[in-house]
């Protein structure tokens, strides 16, 4: 069994109080069922925000495919948008498991991935993360631990989702834009997009900007009082990610508007797809969050096993873009068949296959 650091530097708001009044019961983190754990086998454990968001729950679902086919335990932790809870439980699960475990994490914050990533290290654990980190942290630095770290390009998906936004309401007219939690550097990306997109659009006006927090209930009412305030001038609905996308259209849904002010999301969620299926959704893009769940895990495990060596990978190998979707009614037939009326068909052996380049630096 791996050691685990006396001390543990969790620097947001009060995390190292919480994590250690759950490391000295050794308590289960909340959130989290577990059948016990195998002492000669490594725990799969994956870190994400949410089970109530469809991405999150097909995340999960490929994170227990591929437990299956390899025949390990998989502890799955909820952070629900709490980065003290979400650092906590995974201090407490390193003691739990005594590091033997690998770790697939979606940090809520993009502040929170230092502290979990050295805390890994530390321990001798494997991790991969996505979506969200520091610019300033790179695998490299935590050879061979932190083996690897992807995320999608949120610049380029946000200004194609913003462009066919933007030709699905005939090149003028105002919208409306609905962002992530606003340190996300995820939801940054993904809102130069869009800048650049209406930027290039003199017809089309931003009639206003908020953050939603990439959650349906917030982007609902948010939604709710532009209708109220622009009335008509809203010709369209851009959102950050698909949840906050089917929000906004439940709202519109509620003034008869659905179908006649376009939405456009990223994930790629049922929902999402089946609006772009039924003209409500302009586009989303799916990032194959199943993908997520399970490769996140197999490329950690493999490089855990000694079937490769992170060090010796390229950068581009260890800190990369994934290759994204954009689904509009062009393509939402066969990708709905393909991706949303059966399962996903992943080849965990194909460790790279869905690289498209070396993430910017900046």
């Amino acid at each position: 069994m791996k050691g685990i650091p006396l001390s543990m530097s969790l620097t947001r708001r009060g995390a190292l109080k919480g994590a250690a009044a759950i490391g000295v019961g050794l308590a289960a983190p909340a959130g989290f069922v577990r059948r016990g754990f195998a002492a000669d086998k490594p725990t799969l454990v994956t870190s994400i925000r949410s089970l109530s968001n469809p991405y999150h729950a097909a995340w999960k679902q490929g994170a227990e495919t591929y437990a299956k086919a390899v025949g390990l335990e998989l502890v799955t932790l909820v952070t629900e948008g709490d980065s003290e809870k979400g650092l906590a439980d995974i201090r407490a699960i390193l003691a739990k498991t005594g590091g033997n475990m690998v770790l697939n994490l979606d940090p809520n914050d993009s502040a929170d991935a230092t502290p979990i990533v050295e805390a890994c290290a530390a321990a001798k654990v494997y991790v991969m993360s996505q979506w969200n980190k520091p610019a300033d942290l790179h695998p490299w630095d935590h050879n061979p631990y932190y083996t690897a770290f992807v995320t999608f390009d949120g610049e380029r998906y946000g200004a194609e989702t913003g462009e066919a936004l933007v030709k699905s309401i005939g090149g003028k007219g105002g919208i409306v834009a609905l962002g992530g939690i606003i340190s996300n550097t995820v939801a940054i990306a993904r809102k130069a997009g869009l800048d650049k997109v209406v930027a290039a659009h003199p017809d089309v006006k931003l009639l206003d900007f908020q953050v939603a927090d990439w959650q349906s209930t917030k982007a609902y009412d948010v939604v709710a009082a532009w209708l109220t305030r622009f009335g008509d001038e809203i010709k369209g609905v851009w959102a950050a990610n698909d949840d906050m996308g089917v929000g906004a259209l439940e709202a519109l849904r509620s003034e008869g508007l659905a179908g006649k002010v376009p939405v456009t999301g990223i994930d790629g969620i049922k929902a999402a797809v089946e609006g772009v299926k039924t003209g409500e959704f302009a586009a989303t893009v799916s990032s194959d969050p199943y993908w997520q769940g399970s490769m996140g895990l197999a490329i950690p495990y493999a490089a855990s096993l000694g079937k490769f060596d992170p060090a010796k990978e390229p950068k581009e190998h260890r800190e990369f873009y994934g290759q994204g979707i954009v689904v509009t009614k062009e393509n939402v037939e066969a990708f709905y068949k393909s991706n949303i009326e059966s399962e996903p068909k992943i080849d965990y052996d194909d460790l790279w296959g869905r690289v498209t380049g070396q993430v910017r630096p900046g």
